[in-house]
């Protein structure tokens, strides 16, 4: 049987990560070239660049409570982001190494009609990874075009609150600001989403090996029995490890993450009262926090399903020796 390419599933995902220089060529991590410079320019210019410049602005609205709201609830989700980027960066060689673990032959499915088993599944991450686009690309829109929308650009405001060590309020400071708001924005958002959808791409697979695992135990037969049980249970040792080394790659992302978005939907919920009802404010505000209930929707959702395979329907589990 033809081998089965598992990343091929996320192609997308991995491409776009590649673009944002999250990617690096090979099955180890960054090295000395010209596309670790390419990501160390990129990340430092429109991650880390724009949070410390909408950090240092919360020194100078902190008096104003309506004021530091709007900042906070933006600030601490880049912050996020920038956490994100870090642990990502930093266990890259780690990330890799489980990719390559996916192409070992125990992971392999034995015949064509197992991939049945798993398929669905597959297919549920594709149709999530595009939908978690829906909100989070409106959202990103209204916020860069919302100065133009309601006259505001006339002052020179800015899509984001921020300070910057020179007069933003002059051409063509303004408008160069406001490209590379618009760039960092864009660049931090779809950073975090395809990292999100990695890391549920990375539980749906463990879900995928115990949907194999299951399907091989279930199919043992009398030919060859002690051979294939022997199998079975380096198969799920296997998995166990794999289980353990994704939750050590992502363990302090998703709790970071998990404070983050409840911290931001209660901002947001604070901040829908106090702009203009149906507004393209009010609606950017919804549709950022739809974009903030699927990123925990896909933790939840994948990490839920992974738990629920290895342990079964019953709360049984497969003997661990």
């Amino acid at each position: 049987m033809e081998k089965f390419d598992w990343k091929l599933t996320i192609k997308a995902n991995i491409a776009s990560l590649k673009v944002l220089g999250l990617w690096p060529e090979g099955n180890e991590g960054y090295k000395k070239n010209l596309y670790t410079l390419y990501a160390f320019i990129s990340l430092n210019l429109f991650v880390n660049g724009h949070n410390f410049f909408q950090t240092m602005n919360i020194f100078f609205v902190y008096t104003d409570l309506q004021a530091l709201t709007a900042l906070v609830f933006i600030t601490i989700t880049d912050l996020m982001a920038l956490v994100k980027v870090y642990y990502f960066v930093r266990n890259m060689k780690q990330l890799k190494n489980l990719m390559v673990t996916l192409d070992e032959k125990l992971f392999q499915p034995k015949y064509f009609n197992q991939k049945l088993v798993f398929i669905s599944g597959l297919n549920f991450w594709k149709f999530t990874y595009v939908l978690y686009h829906i909100p989070v690309v409106p959202t990103l829109s209204a916020w860069i075009v919302y100065p133009v929308l309601d006259g505001s650009a006339k002052d020179y405001r800015l899509p984001f609150s921020a300070w910057y060590p020179y007069n933003t309020k002059i051409s063509p400071f303004y408008q160069i600001t406001y490209i590379y708001q618009i760039v960092s924005i864009w660049f931090m958002a779809f950073s975090a989403l395809n990292m999100d959808a990695l890391m549920a791409a990375l539980m749906m697979f463990v879900g995928a090996q115990c949907d194999i695992l299951a399907d091989n135990v279930k199919n043992l037969g009398h030919t060859d029995y002690n051979t294939h049980l022997l199998e079975c249970v380096k198969h799920h040792k296997k998995i166990l490890s794999f289980a353990a080394d994704c939750n050590k790659f992502f363990d302090k992302i998703a709790l970071g993450q998990f404070f983050t978005s409840a911290l931001t939907l209660a901002l947001t919920m604070f901040q829908l009262t106090v702009v203009a009802p149906l507004s393209s404010e009010f609606y950017s505000l919804l549709f950022y926090a739809g974009a903030m209930t699927t990123e925990i929707f896909l933790y939840c959702w994948f990490g839920n399903e992974a738990e629920i395979k290895n342990f079964g329907k019953r709360g049984t589990t497969i003997p661990k020796s």
